[in-house]
């Protein structure tokens, strides 16, 4: 319990102190030190602190974050963060050893409400682990620095999208080589321990006559508290199948849309049932379903098609029908002709 509260003091303090001495926005990695021995990882939280003196309000950031090859990301969760819209959820890029995002908070973010008992100021979390000594790692250094790369931008909520003077502060990790006397990783754990689905959803039907070449396309989105949303999936099921519970099946045709939280819809005609099922890390789920009103409902293309050719069909059996009917009763009256000259 000591502990807790010295954390918290400290935690305090540091808040204090960038308040008291930044002319700017500041862009930090939380805890700025810290230790790792083999093996053991961390959650090293993105926060974000305006410049409160002067009344700041910050309500987006473009991130650029480094990190060397000493140390290895192994996740990134949004479950605290205080955005809610995001351009590019945070994206881990090994090869260039660079983890990306850009995001928003509708109104802005002005910084610590009064009365928190805790930083709400967190954009993302991203698990770094200690891998200890690796062969074939062009650096082995006892020590980690992550950090953001210039390009790192963030940008004013005044109507104007003027870029904020931003200060960027760096967090440095120092590495032992030997194994600890038990591996340390609370997001191991936090994952284990969530059984809760994401935040219930709706699903939103969007036509505007510029987007996706004016068709139809869905918006979506939710929040997982305890370990962040993982991903989402979409499935169309034709009108004709509700009720066989085939969205249900193991093998069910679900789609991960390539932008997170937008799809344009394969069937314009809306005579489907669309469902969204939402992925939390822990892999707990929960889906949200839409059904189109009727009256949006038109006929497909695909079965325009085939009633024109159904129809065609059916206009040409009846003329064969007409045609030989006609050609039966000539023949008929013929041969009544042909009985009739004979008798006489």
């Amino acid at each position: 319990m000591f502990k807790m509260y010295l954390r918290l003091f400290l935690a305090t303090v540091f808040f204090l102190n960038l308040a008291g001495t930044a002319s700017a926005a500041t862009l930090y990695i939380d805890p700025g030190t810290a230790s790792l021995y083999r093996g053991d990882a961390i959650t090293a939280s993105v926060r974000l602190m305006p410049d409160q003196a002067t009344g700041e309000c910050v309500n987006t950031v473009d991130a650029v974050i480094s990190y060397p090859d000493s140390i290895q990301p192994v996740d990134v969760s949004i479950g605290r963060s205080i955005f809610n819209v995001w351009v590019e959820t945070p994206t881990i890029n090994k090869e260039a050893r660079t983890i990306t995002f850009a995001g928003g908070i509708t109104n802005g973010y002005c910084g610590r409400v009064q009365g928190d008992p805790g930083f709400t100021n967190i954009i993302a979390d991203i698990i770094f682990r200690s891998p200890g000594l690796q062969i074939g790692a062009s650096s082995n250094s006892n020590v980690a620095e992550i950090s953001f790369l210039p390009e790192t931008a963030a940008y004013l909520n005044d109507g104007q999208g003027t870029r904020a003077e931003l200060r960027l502060l760096s967090s440095t990790i120092t590495l032992d080589q030997s194994a600890g006397p038990g591996i340390v990783d609370t997001w191991r754990d936090t994952v284990r321990e969530d059984n809760l689905p994401p935040e219930e959803f709706s699903i939103t039907l969007v036509k505007d006559g510029t987007t996706f070449a004016g068709n139809y396309y869905i918006v979506f989105g939710t929040t997982d508290k305890q370990t962040g949303v993982s991903h989402y999936e979409v499935m169309e099921e034709p009108a004709s199948e509700f009720g066989k519970f085939t969205w249900g099946r193991t093998d069910a045709p679900w789609i991960r849309p390539e932008v997170s939280n937008i799809y344009e819809l394969k069937d314009q005609s809306l005579n489907s049932t669309i469902r969204v099922k939402a992925f939390d890390k822990a892999g707990n789920e929960y889906v949200a379903t839409l059904i189109p009103e009727e009256s949006m409902r038109t006929i497909s293309k695909n079965k325009v098609v085939f009633y024109a050719v159904l129809g065609v069909g059916v206009f040409i059996l009846i003329i064969l029908m007409v045609v030989t009917v006609v050609l039966v009763r000539r023949r008929r009256a013929n041969k009544e002709i042909v009985l009739e000259a004979e008798i006489i």
